[in-house]
């Protein structure tokens, strides 16, 4: 009879230890616990959702124990050691101080309460340890042992803490039953740790979604401008079937397609915290329930930075209307996509380096046999050879340092002092031609040493003059100034004359500047290719001040 008994008693606890199970996978199929159980590192707030989850579970378990002599025969020890060996030994001692306070509580003075007490700690902690020390295919096992450990050790304080007889009485019937159910520990743990191989096949197939998406945007990498990063946004977005899809760069937006679209246009400077924050860390940031609505009618979001050779360089930003949209499915997927953008942008980079290149040297052979700027600046020696041949004999000196200049360009790095000594004798000879009318103050830090792509500094200066002050047909004054910041070289071109059109400002910006004028388009384009940001132009009252600023470690 005893032994009949005794095995209804295990098919009970069985039935318990399968509603746990259940329990499990109705939880596996919610995207913010599925999520959980599928990351390879949690966080806190992980560890704080799974010790209340596993608590739960083992005072459920408790509560609907079967009751012999006293004794509660049920699957908390179970849930315990489930709970630490799938997710360490913080999930496991909580779920296991938690559930035996719990026990001991319900029944201060109950035959079972304190050795149930100590078990459930005890529990935990072996749990705990058995994650960190156990290989992963071999923790459904060594949970079962560890978990019939437990309940024999339950059964060991039994007989030490009662009367004997009171104790083989209860342990007679009980022991069998809760030592065997333990076997559920391997189940659960087999179960969850199927979940969570599901990201081996998730990240395959999002990989290949990935290079799908990189095959069909490969095209507008050829050429990256505000048109072709619109149309990549709109391919991931229709692939992923996003909300809005956005690409930033450090400061300005690119490209955003989507909800919301209206008030991002493009070239306006971002805005959210969440952008900064990821551009500033080079972290991930992940939002899923942005109830305080930081983003007009979107609910989740994944910001994830794109970087060049280690250094953050934008933003790839993913969109949704609902809430808890980011499972680890997408976040596979944008990781993966982010990575083939930075690497497609940046080889994109060194193609349009090279085509700025090819420009910048057009334009300077252009400026060095431009028959209009050879003819004024020999007018303006040959006017001066008779009434002042001192002044003609520098102004040839000067003509013969801008001309070898300029045909000696190249795509390498030169000293900052040669670049500066190019822009004094193209000021020089316009200073010969417009007299009174032009004054250059020239603020530069003694011995700066840095080098600098050519004819960086030498088009901002005469941008400054040609369509700055001599544009206004009256006179005005164009401040350079070089300082040393440190690791960094700040250089300033600053103008009184008409100032600079914001129109012009955003098309400068977005590169949608004409051909016939891409002298500041250029610079820009060219110190933001190598140095990661470009210039900083501002309208001033009077005037306009261009800024850049270039990194000494990146020479």
């Amino acid at each position: 009879m005893s032994g009949h008994y005794t095995g209804i008693i295990l098919l009970q606890l069985f039935e318990r230890a399968a509603l746990l199970l259940i329990c499990l996978f109705l939880l596996s199929k919610l995207p913010h616990f599925r999520q959980i159980f599928q990351k390879e590192v949690l966080d806190t707030k992980d560890r704080i959702i799974l010790s209340v989850i596993f608590s739960g579970f083992a005072i459920l378990g408790t509560y609907t124990g079967i009751n012999v002599e006293g004794s509660l025969v049920n699957v908390r020890i179970i849930a315990v050691v489930s709970g630490g060996i799938l997710f360490g030994w913080p999930v496991g001692l909580i779920t296991g101080v938690v559930s035996g306070l719990h026990r001991y509580l319900i029944d201060i003075d109950g035959v079972t309460s304190v050795p149930c007490l100590i078990t459930s700690i005890i529990a935990g902690i072996l749990s705990g340890y058995i994650h960190s020390r156990i290989s992963r295919k071999r923790r459904w096992i060594v949970g079962i042992i560890a978990g019939m450990a437990c309940e024999a050790l339950t059964m060991l304080l039994i007989l030490l803490m009662n009367p004997v007889e009171i104790g083989r009485e209860i342990v007679s019937i009980i022991a069998l039953p809760m030592i065997l159910g333990e076997v559920s520990v391997g189940l659960i743990v087999l179960f969850v740790q199927g979940v969570e191989g599901e990201r081996e096949n998730i990240a395959a197939r999002q990989a290949k979604l990935a290079l799908d998406i990189a095959n069909k945007t490969l095209p507008y990498f050829r050429s990256i401008n505000s048109d072709s990063l619109r149309k990549i946004c709109t391919i991931i977005r229709g692939d992923i079937q996003a909300d809005a899809v956005a690409i930033t760069d450090t400061r300005f937006i690119l490209a955003y397609v989507g909800i919301g679209e209206e008030r991002y246009n493009i070239g306006n400077e971002i805005i959210t915290d969440a952008t900064k924050q990821a551009i500033s860390s080079g972290e991930i940031v992940i939002i899923n329930d942005d109830t305080e609505g930081k983003v007009p009618n979107i609910q989740s979001l994944i910001i994830i930075p794109l970087k060049e050779k280690g250094i953050v360089t934008g933003a790839l930003k993913i969109y949704y209307s609902k809430a808890y949209k980011i499972t680890y499915s997408l976040q596979t997927l944008a990781v993966g996509l982010s990575q083939i953008i930075s690497t497609l942008m940046e080889v994109s980079r060194i193609e349009q380096m090279k085509e700025m290149a090819n420009k910048a040297e057009i334009k300077a052979l252009q400026t060095s046999i431009n028959p209009h700027f050879l003819f004024n600046a020999l007018n303006a020696i040959a006017s001066s050879i008779r009434i002042d041949p001192d002044n003609a004999r520098e102004m040839i000196i000067n003509l013969s340092g801008y001309l070898r200049h300029s045909l000696e360009w190249s795509d390498q790095l030169i000293d900052i002092n040669k670049e500066l000594g190019q822009v004094v004798n193209y000021v020089e000879i316009e200073k010969a031609r417009f007299g009174s009318k032009l004054t250059v103050i020239y603020d530069i830090d003694e011995e700066v040493e840095v080098k600098i792509p050519s004819l960086i500094i030498q088009p901002l200066v005469e941008n400054a003059i040609v369509h700055g002050i001599l544009k206004g047909r009256g006179s005005g004054t164009v401040t350079l100034s070089v300082k040393d910041r440190g690791e960094q070289v700040e250089i300033i071109v600053e103008d009184t004359g008409t100032g600079i059109e914001d129109e012009i400002i955003q098309k400068v910006y977005t590169s949608q500047m004409p051909e016939n004028r891409i002298g500041l388009s250029n610079v820009h384009q060219r110190v933001k290719l190598i140095y990661g940001e470009g210039l900083h132009i501002q309208r001033l009252d009077k005037g306009t001040r261009i800024q850049f600023k270039i990194k000494k470690e990146r020479l």
